[in-house]
């Protein structure tokens, strides 16, 4: 009787493997511990894209450095900016940009570009991941260059808190992990989510204080306070003011590392369901 009555209950519907947070989470462990995949792709990249150049990587020095003091000396004259204040702040802006907006066009890319390493190599998914990471952090690497050099010419009133640079960095690098696996799954599967990127980007660029400050807002304190407050909608000022402000000696206010964490959080918890639910898919899309 027990027997025929058993036979009856149906049974629990399965659980596919691949959608489960284990694989997710197992897969990014997997991927940062195949370190030797990724640093060697990263620094392929590196050396791919300046193949046959007699600078080779310096040329990511070069152009950053030159471009920033552009720019530097340009709005500064426009702005009737103090050049050995507003040269310093423009560069950091841009080393610090130049890693965000990498980090978020490089990575919605990373799966769709490397179509044939995906498919013929079997590698955690997360590799990828890193290697962009990784690439982003070669190139902030000679970037560093044109810090010291501008730090040289024209001190900052340096503080202990420019020690901050170091958790700073640390949380650059855990975004640029969430937002490669967001938008770079994402991305394989709507093809034009790269494409509207694009052009966020370049319009978040013109809206974050790099090439202006803050304190250009308004002619009065009052009107000045007013259009601060839109500005801080904007997450990545709060991104460059963690590293940048930090650097220059400024007094950076904990609610800009509040955001900051906050924004980290909810980006790795977006990362960690699209890893559950679509990194087995990515062979197949891209």
């Amino acid at each position: 009787m027990s027997s025929v009555v058993n036979s009856e209950i149906p049974a629990p519907p399965a659980v596919s493997d691949s959608r489960t947070l284990r694989r997710a989470v197992k897969d990014l462990r997997d991927g940062l511990t195949n370190s030797e995949l990724w640093l060697h792709l990263g620094w392929q990249d590196i050396k791919q894209r300046y193949r046959r150049s007699v600078l080779g990587p310096l040329w990511i020095t070069i152009a950053t450095g030159v471009t920033a003091v552009a720019m530097g000396l340009l709005y500064g004259e426009l702005f009737g900016m103090d050049i050995k204040n507003f040269l310093p702040y423009v560069a950091l802006g841009f080393i610090f940009w130049n890693f965000i907006q990498s980090s978020i066009l490089d990575g919605a890319e990373i799966f769709s570009k490397n179509e044939g390493l995906i498919k013929q190599i079997p590698a955690p998914v997360s590799v990828h991941v890193y290697r962009v990471v990784w690439r982003q952090l070669i190139i902030f690497a000679h970037n560093v260059v044109i810090i010291v050099v501008i730090f040289l010419i024209f001190p900052p009133p340096m503080k202990w808190t420019a020690l901050l640079i170091i958790p700073g960095i640390i949380l650059f690098v855990l975004n640029s992990v969430w937002v490669s696996i967001v938008f770079g799954i994402l991305s394989t599967r709507f093809r034009d989510i790269g494409q509207l990127l694009t052009t966020v980007v370049q319009l978040v660029f013109f809206m974050t204080p790099i090439i202006w400050t803050t304190e250009s807002l308004g002619n009065t304190a009052h009107q000045s306070s007013e259009r601060l407050k839109l500005v801080e909608i904007n997450p990545m000022y709060h991104y460059l003011e963690i590293t940048r402000g930090e650097l220059l000696g400024q007094s950076v206010a904990f609610y800009h590392w509040a955001i900051v964490l906050g924004c980290t959080a909810v980006g790795w918890l977006m990362a960690m369901f699209v890893m559950r639910n679509y990194r087995a898919r990515v062979a197949y899309w891209v």
